[in-house]
């Protein structure tokens, strides 16, 4: 069994529970729109493109779902209305499936960890739950036998400190802390060989989320590569940024500034059960080419999923097909 499990009953419901705003909303527009129409004709893909865009997908995104679209309604000559969910469906696989093609992270469950111990630098702005995602997320390897290290590295904030010992408290894990005011290199740094020294399968480190200044976030976050690497050379492993999914454009933007400052290769959206934004998952992933790695849908500690792409889109086009 893999590290999440399999995609089993549970965890579809929880899936599709998390999903259900975003689902409403879409399908609602897409019903009004089709209403009275037989055929995909321009003024149904005109329609289409403003409800991926009013849906977070973002507009270079939706450009390209509409026109492949367009090109294989013109090419296969698809005409009846009751295709248009097939094809958007299929769409929005095939785009997502690109953005893992060049990846190096590994996006299996992860019954054999690539490195021992394989690390992973958190990164963020504050509040988009990136300290629960850590929690959840030594939870998960916990549960599937592995042995976890958090670092507490964002020591910009007391509470952020504080927050992460909670969690390993709760997930009894051990964490490496220096407190507030510490040199987050020298917490990451510590962390990572405490993991080295134990033996542990995975080292997780937390890192301040603050955007004020982006080359001093720069200088920081490749501060913290460095150290680690003089233990573990090819650390950190995976650099896994933290979006809210409830703040729609903004994530797009946060996005930005992260992927310009570190090398962002993998993506958490949390916050998905909380918004009808879902379609944010489909946009960020496509635009910086980065793929989403975990999803967030729901309070309780199996509710971070592993991303299945098929499962998300099926999941968002279930009851109306």
């Amino acid at each position: 069994m893999g590290l999440f499990g399999f995609f089993n009953k549970e965890k579809k419901e929880s899936l599709d529970k998390g999903l259900e705003k975003t689902r409403e909303s879409f399908f609602s527009k897409i019903t009004k729109t089709l209403i009275g129409k037989t055929s995909i004709d321009d003024e149904v893909l005109d329609n289409l493109e403003e409800i991926l865009v009013t849906s977070d997908v973002g507009v270079e995104t939706t450009l390209k779902i509409v026109k492949r679209i367009q090109d294989r309604v013109a090419r296969d000559k698809y005409s009846g209305t009751s295709e248009l969910n097939r094809l958007l469906k299929e769409e929005i696989v095939g785009l997502m499936s690109e953005n893992t093609a060049g990846s190096k992270v590994d996006f299996n469950l992860l019954d054999e960890l690539p490195a021992k111990p394989y690390v992973i630098m958190v990164v963020g702005v504050n509040g988009v739950g990136k300290t629960t995602t850590i929690g959840k997320l030594a939870y998960a390897f916990k549960k599937a036998g592995k042995s976890v290290v958090l670092g507490a590295a964002d020591t910009f904030r007391a509470a952020a400190v504080d927050q992460l010992i909670i969690w390993a408290k709760r997930v009894d894990v051990p964490i490496v802390s220096q407190g507030m005011g510490a040199d987050p290199a020298s917490v990451a740094f510590d962390a990572v060989s405490s993991a080295h020294a134990q033996g542990a399968d995975v080292c997780i480190i937390d890192t301040a989320g603050r955007l004020h200044n982006k080359i001093n976030l720069m200088n920081e976050l490749s501060k913290i590569k460095r150290v680690m690497q003089k233990v573990v050379p090819d650390a950190p492993h995976e650099i896994l940024l933290v979006l809210d999914a409830s703040t729609g454009q903004n994530a797009f933007e946060q996005a930005k500034q992260f992927v310009a400052a570190t090398d962002v290769n993998a993506l958490a959206l949390t916050k998905l059960d909380g918004t009808a934004k879902g379609g944010v998952v489909i946009g960020v992933s496509d635009q910086f080419s980065i793929p989403v790695k975990y999803i967030g849908v729901g309070e309780k500690m199996e509710d971070l999923q592993l991303f299945d792409k098929k499962e998300f889109v099926n999941s968002l086009f279930e009851s109306q097909i």
